[in-house]
């Protein structure tokens, strides 16, 4: 029995709508999704999948078909028909894929709206006041002069360095009452993430408590950084001189990898921490231990990690000095362990405060 053409082609088209939906929502690609940012991020991944699973689908197989339906004939030795002009197809495979690609812009420029990326949108450039103070990394050769400077020491062979007047970056979803923000000022630097909280409190960790937004204030102390949260789908670059922002809320509790996203040195591997999503209540216990520990005289940041059992600690720790280049003996870097200097917020700049945790 033959079946009409257009019954066919209801049939593939029911078949490959079906199929595209389920796929869309069940790929199973994503991580987990612990944020309400996240959740928006998702779902326009999920209808990309959708629709190109959809177009998959559809011209791999009319190239089975057509392989297997007009293939060539035994003894058949001539050519195929020639067909050309066929102005309606060609306006059909020309239209849908423009319409595909125009509203896909407009949901994405759509949830880039909702996330908050129309929050900060003054990135003006101006040179760096003569206060600022910018630490950047810098080329040796002759007289070692960094590459880059402030206002207040520019020179023709040293142009002072152009920072914006502006924090750039991902702001609060529209809606977000201001007042409810948790700020937390976080800095990159070669190889560690070092979050300041308002309440005084430093740490190589960030904690923060779940359904409360949060707002990180994000800068570089020395090379570009990228500050990545997978679960949380935002990621945002930290330069020197320029701050940047990111906002958002947790919704899911647990323990989540911060990543470092640009290339940033030998060690670039090793820029790693966790953010840790906690209840409110459990969030006000960790800053109570936290400050009690602080008044009581510890300041530890992060830890260095163990030697191996074939090597002593000073043949591991040396590891670290000849390829970050750092001012400091394998000796200090194992002093420091156990014997831990004052920080605050603003005082990162030298090596010699590298009690960080340095590898994963």
């Amino acid at each position: 029995m033959n079946i009409p053409s257009s019954i066919v082609t209801l049939l593939v088209g029911i078949f490959v709508t079906l199929a595209s939906l389920w796929y869309g929502q069940n790929h199973g690609l994503m991580p987990v999704a612990a944020s309400a940012e996240a959740e928006l991020v998702d779902g326009l991944f999920n209808t990309m999948m959708t629709i190109g699973f959809g177009l998959f689908l559809l011209v791999e197989g009319a190239l089975v078909v057509a392989a297997v339906r007009f293939r060539r004939k035994e003894g058949d030795m001539g050519d195929g028909e020639h067909l050309e002009g066929n102005i309606p197809l060609e306006i059909v495979w020309t239209a849908i894929p423009a319409v595909v690609v125009l509203g896909i812009s407009i949901y994405s420029f759509d949830i880039y709206t909702r996330m908050g990326g129309l929050d900060l949108m003054n990135h003006n450039m101006a040179p760096a006041e003569a206060s600022s103070s910018v630490q950047v990394a810098y080329a040796p050769g002759e007289g070692d002069m960094p590459l880059m400077t402030n206002a207040a020491n520019a020179t023709a062979e040293v142009p002072a360095i152009l920072v914006a007047d502006a924090t750039a970056g991902m702001g609060a979803i529209p809606g977000t009452a201001v007042g409810s923000l948790l700020s937390i000022d976080v800095k990159g630097l070669q190889y560690a993430f070092i979050f300041s909280y308002p309440n005084g409190i430093i740490d190589g960790e960030l904690h923060i408590p779940v359904s409360q937004p949060v707002e990180l204030n994000l800068g570089a102390q020395d090379v570009l950084h990228a500050f990545w949260l997978p679960e949380f789908r935002i990621k945002q670059d930290m330069i020197p001189g320029q701050d940047t922002r990111l906002v958002f809320t947790a919704i899911r509790e647990g323990t989540y990898p911060v990543v470092c996203a640009e290339l940033c040195g030998p060690y670039h591997g090793g820029m790693r921490t966790q953010i840790i999503v906690e209840s409110p209540e459990e969030y006000q216990t960790w800053v109570d231990s936290r400050l009690t520990a602080m008044a009581a005289g510890d300041r530890t940041i992060a830890n260095l990690p163990k030697a191996p059992a074939d090597r002593s600690e000073l043949e591991y720790l040396n590891n670290f000095v000849e390829p970050m280049q750092l001012a400091i003996a394998p000796e200090s870097l194992a002093e420091l362990q156990t014997h831990h200097t004052d920080y605050s917020p603003a005082d990162y700049p030298h090596a010699e405060h590298h009690s960080l945790e340095m590898g994963s």
